[in-house]
């Protein structure tokens, strides 16, 4: 008997030290959030100043609640923001668990409004002038950053806010171009979060670019381009708004698409003529996105099809 009692003791013990070792299922973790930026494609805007005043988390169960550790105001140029390059907006100590969303209060004048002095929101050009950001009527409530996390109890979630220029800013007015009294510029921020550790990226080098021409490449999910994408319509101001990233290739002739997730995506190669689209040139498909590595998709332009 004596024996049976031992042996039980002899299993049990290393059971009863491992019951008091499993990981809490409630307290505190840390959320790392930064910023990023898919750049605007034109080559004639050389700066997309935000500043931020607060941030907010949403949870089903306690709905918004404002990382009151953040230091603001900030402001970011975001354009400096581009090609997997980011900026730490802070590290907040959460209680652990899912979040459904972020949103960020801005610094910007309602439109409608009178232009600012010094405003909070701005886009510079290249020729030195710069025209406020006004953000819609209604507004001030923030603006809400689109994906899902969760903040591991005792352990660190690593997030960042892609802020889209390219489909955040339109010019409105009868107005031609920049410094025009009657043209404005909106802010209506396009923002997407991306959990770091299952994003990856695709870059490469373009060959054959013909001259007096520039090159963008869109990223789409497998399957969601289709052709209307290229077309401005009454309705939609932004030619590839379903894209989710994009980059203007550079002088060397590289392309950086960052902060992917996992998955498969197809290429849109476009042409720019006098820093406005002129046509869609090819697709390249079925490329790979593995997370926390680089895919590198060369791309030359007279193979297109």
């Amino acid at each position: 008997m004596k024996k049976v009692l031992y042996i039980i003791a002899v299993i049990a013990l290393p059971l009863f030290f491992a019951a008091c070792e499993q990981e809490p299922t409630s307290g505190p973790g840390i959320l790392n959030l930064s910023i990023t930026d898919s750049p605007i494609d034109s080559s004639d805007v050389t700066g997309v100043f935000i500043t931020i005043t607060d941030i907010q988390v949403h949870t089903t169960d306690n709905g918004w609640e404002t990382l009151d550790s953040f230091e603001g105001p900030a402001t970011f140029n975001l354009l400096d923001l581009t090609r997997g390059e980011s900026d730490l907006l802070g590290s907040f100590s959460l209680e652990g668990g899912r979040y459904t969303q972020l949103r960020f209060m801005i610094d910007a004048p309602e439109s409608g409004g009178p232009r600012p002095v010094n405003p909070g929101c701005y886009i510079q050009f290249t020729d030195g002038t710069m025209e406020p950001l006004f953000v819609p009527s209604g507004a001030q409530s923030g603006f809400k950053a689109v994906g899902e996390f969760t903040v591991p109890v005792n352990g660190t979630a690593d997030i960042t806010a892609d802020f889209d220029v390219r489909k955040s800013i339109v010019r409105t007015g009868s107005g031609f171009g920049h410094g025009n009294s009657s043209s404005r510029y909106i802010l209506k921020p396009v923002i997407r979060l991306v959990v770091n550790n299952q994003a990856g990226q695709i870059r490469g080098n373009v060959t054959n670019i013909p001259d007096d021409s520039g090159i963008v490449v869109y990223s789409y999910a497998d399957g969601t381009y289709n052709d209307n994408e290229a077309v401005l319509t009454a309705a939609d101001t932004i030619r590839f708004r379903n894209a989710v990233s994009s980059d203007l290739v550079d002088s060397l002739g590289v392309y950086h698409l960052a902060f992917l997730a996992e998955g498969k995506y197809d290429l849109i190669v476009t042409s720019l003529l006098n820093n406005d689209f002129d046509e869609v040139l090819g697709i390249i498909e079925d490329v790979i996105v593995e997370s926390r590595r680089t895919t590198q998709q060369n791309i030359d332009i007279e193979l297109l099809d």
